[in-house]
């Protein structure tokens, strides 16, 4: 979205339940035992709130997939199918080619598609691991881009492939003289260390090929580490106090079993997980800088770090190791939504211009009301009924009565008041979103996500015609510009101005495409 991010605005409504799990072996900040269940369930719930539509992408995708599959959160049915039809798309439409400059593209949806229990050499007949076999492709963007390979390998059972060992010799050639690593220059980063050492470790479960120097390396990492570590526990990253470093230092420790109260990362009797949570913002997600409020970034990687230590705690794989991942097969949740209506078939639209031809309007011509109904209806797929006219303007037998019925009958549309529909009249901008949103609802779009009065504030404020928005029609028109279905990119709304066919179209059509109910 051009305006506002996704992450900032939308309210959902217990998506997300953790499993039953043991009780986790940390008090912090006041939190008792048992709330940590509660932390680790609303975090889920705050990064299924921001990644309604996941795909690839450093925020609102991989991580996000990742962390979920990982933490033992419940999440909504098809949740993960979403994702992999998106990522399969985005990959073929790339041709493969995720980036030229920066492998660890392919390193994180390798390690995602590896969570849901799917195999990254096979993406929609694309191998997100060959790339990462071009060592110097991979090493080119710095550190992260070894590092991740590593992880990419071994998260998808590849440990052993040749590649890995040269991947080491580079992570161990970049370590600097005080044991610590860095993006650049000489001066240790906390956050980059860790990274580090987690790559090293998943070399290292694996016996680390008979090498002595990947655990010297880790042991002097280690130490850097602690060294850096402050006494609130946390860490200072590029001139930053901020809670991914001590995400990435939960994971590197939860890699290696150490415990989270082991001495040398204990700092004024304040653990990196006691750390940890002075980021947490009750009700779900976590600061990147304290006082800043959520962030989406610092929200994933916090929930990677609480499934480290609640895996660890209760003795299961070690995050990054995915053999105890459930088989996943792409494409088995279906066509369309989890929380797709029954009655939504949807006729097989593959072109916008295919939903107005049964009426044969011209894309120029401004909607009417009956128009526009009738072309929503279609693109549902519902069938029509009722012979009876639900308003008193609209007569018996006539063209578009079926449709009027039944869009009434869904709760899509409820007329102009007084039992009027007015079918000749035209369809403003505010009417035909409220009709679209409510048809998107019974698509199963947005399920679980509501808009209040702040979120709906922050979708329409930075239009500088928002004011004249009819309250009615405000929640709806916030829907259609946070999923995309109406273009953000201009400076008004023009809530009342009329709706073009070929306008009324590109939203039905953006509503199909967000529903899954296109066909390619």
């Amino acid at each position: 979205m051009g305006k506002l991010k996704k992450s900032l605005v939308p309210v959902l409504l217990a998506l997300a339940l953790i499993t039953p799990m043991a009780r986790l072996d940390a008090v912090a900040n006041g939190v008792e035992q048992s709330d940590l269940e509660g932390i680790i369930s609303d975090t889920a719930g705050s990064i299924l709130k921001m990644a309604t539509d996941p795909g690839i992408g450093q925020t609102g995708g991989d991580w996000a997939v990742t962390a979920l599959a990982r933490s033992g959160a419940q999440v909504p049915d098809g949740f993960f199918q979403i994702y992999y039809d998106n990522a399969a798309g985005q990959i073929s439409d790339l041709e493969g080619v995720l980036s030229t400059s920066k492998y660890s593209e392919y390193s994180r949806v390798a390690i995602a598609m590896s969570a849901i229990g799917t195999d990254p050499g096979d993406i929609g007949g694309f191998d997100m691991i060959a790339p990462l076999r071009d060592f110097d492709a991979t090493v080119f963007q710095g550190i992260n881009g070894p590092a991740f390979a590593i992880v990419a390998f071994g998260a998808s059972g590849r440990i052993d492939d040749p590649i890995v060992d040269m991947y080491i010799g580079d992570i161990l050639s970049r370590q600097l003289n005080d044991g610590g690593f860095s993006m650049s220059g000489t001066d240790s980063d906390p956050d980059t260390t860790a990274i580090a050492i987690t790559a090293l470790s998943v070399y290292a479960r694996n016996g680390a090929g008979g090498r002595t120097d990947v655990p010297q390396a880790i042991d002097r990492g280690l130490e850097r580490l602690s060294a850096l570590q402050q006494g609130t526990g946390g860490f200072t990253s590029y001139a930053s106090t901020n809670s991914e470093s001590v995400s990435q230092t939960i994971i590197a420790l939860c890699s290696l079993g150490i415990s989270i109260d082991d001495g040398r990362f204990v700092k004024n009797g304040n653990t990196l997980m006691d750390n940890l949570l002075t980021y947490y913002v009750k009700g779900g997600g976590f600061e990147h800088e304290i006082g800043n409020g959520v962030n989406q970034m610092a929200t994933e990687q916090a929930l990677c770090a609480l499934a480290a230590f609640w895996r660890q705690q209760t003795g299961q794989c070690f995050i990054y190791d995915m053999s105890d991942a459930p088989a996943f097969a792409p494409g088995a949740q279906g066509y369309g939504l989890p929380g797709k209506h029954p009655d939504v078939t949807a006729p097989g639209i593959s072109d916008a211009g295919e939903l107005f031809d049964g009426i044969g309007a011209n894309s120029g011509k401004s909607a009417t009301r009956a128009e526009f109904i009738a072309a929503l209806i279609y693109a549902l797929g519902l069938k029509t009924a009722g012979d009876t006219p639900a308003f008193t303007d609209v007569s018996a037998g006539s063209l578009f009565m079926h449709a009027i019925n039944t869009a009434y009958s869904y709760g899509i549309v409820g007329g102009r008041g007084g039992g009027i529909f007015d079918p000749d009249g035209l369809m403003t901008r505010q009417e035909a979103a409220t009709a679209v949103a409510r048809a998107s609802r019974l698509c199963g779009l947005g399920e679980g996500v509501l808009f209040d009065e702040t979120a709906i504030r922050n979708l329409l404020s930075p239009f500088i015609d928002y004011r004249g928005v009819a309250p009615w029609a405000s929640e709806a028109l916030a829907f259609c510009y946070y999923f995309g279905i109406l273009d953000d990119s201009g400076i008004e709304i023009d809530p009342n101005g009329v709706v073009s066919i070929g306008e009324a179209a590109g939203m039905m059509y953006k509503m199909l495409e967000k529903s899954r109910l296109l066909v390619s």
